[in-house]
């Protein structure tokens, strides 16, 4: 029987976790070529036969997505599938077409069709948009269940961006691992206050191995998951974040939606900062699709280091650079921080911007004020350093949940901003409480 031929479509996450899952051992499908888009720097890369198994011993090559219908003419795909996430529904449809138009099939596969058991129980923290606060609510949890006396051990959603045979499997326990496993400034944002923090971190290409590792460490497995993105693991209580900035994205971005549908518990966050309407907007929406969810609020608490030098100050703003660039928030914490601390003027990051930050700028033409963290690739860490030393301020202000200072050398006063999530009342809590006692968690 001739096999199907297939072309995913992703950003070096979900697209390999659905071809381990769902095609590597399938004959009745070849994937002929994965496409990387969204995150610089990722494609032109081979999935490795390491990973890609015994149907694939060449491996699987990646291009770049702008060569989507040229590669279905070329290899004569039948199908495309749709695999990351953070896409505006026209996005997704657009994609849809150029497939169609070129001869291909389009396929999004749903996320229960992925998703793993654990022999453990699991929290899965997802969200209705990048930077809407996951991270923060994944280390309340953490930290509550380790008060219950529980050994969490944290999943993070896929970011291997370096050589593919080399991110099978890649365990966080120290400060060092980080650079054992030579991380992006992304990752180093995501994995280090969970270090930190003292808990152990997995996370790789192969989830299969990467879940079976950690459920040895672990009383309770928490995902922690990327951009807007289903878990990949079948969780016992999924906790959906809300972000009352942008209010209607969880019915407009895919695969928002899907994840609202099937939430326990929508956290509301950033209620201290966002307008009462918008927050009451965020909940009726996510409601209009799944009212059996329970509904929690939550403040996000921005803390600089150094708050005393921030006062009338001319800053230079860094923010967590998925949020403000595919994430689409026009500001971060540390423009919050930079409000609440009253800097006396924040300078245009694009104005002093060279190299791959300047292209970043060009990409994304809404940002202007504050700079992206972009270090996806060592040039991209020197540019953006040399963007920073090149600013004419007083102070860099940073918002990033890695500290830079001690990944760059900067040449002007630093102040590093922490957000926290602290609940409203006691429901975020007595849902945690709930799922221990429904799942019998032990120590």
């Amino acid at each position: 029987m001739e096999r199907k031929r297939v072309i995913i479509l992703g950003a070096a996450g979900r697209d390999f976790h659905d071809f381990n899952v769902l095609f590597r051992g399938n004959p009745e499908y070849e994937v002929v070529a994965f496409t990387a888009n969204q995150i610089p720097f990722i494609a032109d890369r081979k999935y490795p036969v390491e990973l890609s198994g015994r149907l694939y011993p060449n491996g699987i090559p990646i291009f770049d997505e702008s060569q989507l219908p040229r590669l279905i003419k070329k290899y004569g795909a039948q199908v495309c599938i749709q695999a990351y996430s953070d896409l505006p529904y026209a996005t997704v449809m657009h994609k849809s077409s150029i497939a169609n138009a070129a001869g291909a099939d389009f396929w999004i596969i749903a996320p229960s069709g992925t998703m793993l058991k654990s022999k453990k129980p699991v929290i899965a923290v997802c969200a209705a948009r990048t930077g809407s606060g996951k991270s923060q609510t994944s280390r309340y949890i953490c930290n509550y269940l380790k008060s219950k006396g529980l050994r969490t051990v944290v999943i993070r959603h896929p970011m291997p961006y370096g050589l593919l045979k080399d991110q099978i499997i890649q365990r966080y326990a120290k400060l060092s691992d980080l650079d054992r496993y030579k991380c992006t400034i992304e990752e180093r944002e995501d994995y280090e206050p969970h270090i930190r923090n003292g808990f152990i971190l997995y996370s790789g290409v192969d989830y299969e191995k990467i879940l079976r590792a950690a459920e040895k460490e672990a009383d309770v497995i928490l995902w922690d998951g990327g951009n807007n993105d289903a878990s990949f693991i079948r969780p016992d209580l999924l906790i959906m974040v809300l972000d009352p900035f942008r209010p209607a994205d969880q019915l407009l971005y895919y695969p928002s939606e899907s994840v609202a549908r099937t939430a326990d518990v929508f956290l509301v966050n950033k209620v201290n900062s966002a307008p009462k309407r918008n927050v009451a907007r965020a909940i009726a929406d996510a409601k209009s699709v799944n009212n059996s969810a329970r509904v929690v609020l939550a403040e996000s608490v921005v803390t600089p280091d150094n708050p005393r030098i921030m006062k009338g100050a001319s800053a230079l703003i860094i923010e967590d650079g998925p949020t403000i660039t595919h994430g689409g928030m026009p500001f971060g914490a540390g423009t919050v921080a930079a409000k609440l601390y009253r800097v006396g003027r924040v300078v245009s990051a694009k104005k002093y911007a060279v190299g791959t930050i300047k292209d970043t700028f060009l990409k994304y033409p809404k940002l202007d004020r504050e700079l992206p963290a972009m270090g996806y690739s060592p040039k991209q860490v020197r540019d953006m350093q040399a963007t920073i030393n090149r600013a004419e301020c007083d102070i860099v202000v940073s918002a990033t949940p890695t500290n830079l200072s001690g990944v760059l050398n900067i040449n002007k006063p630093f102040v590093q901003v922490y957000y926290e999530l602290k609940p409203k009342g006691k429901g975020l809590d007595i849902e945690l409480d709930r799922f221990i006692k429904a799942r019998k968690v032990v120590k």
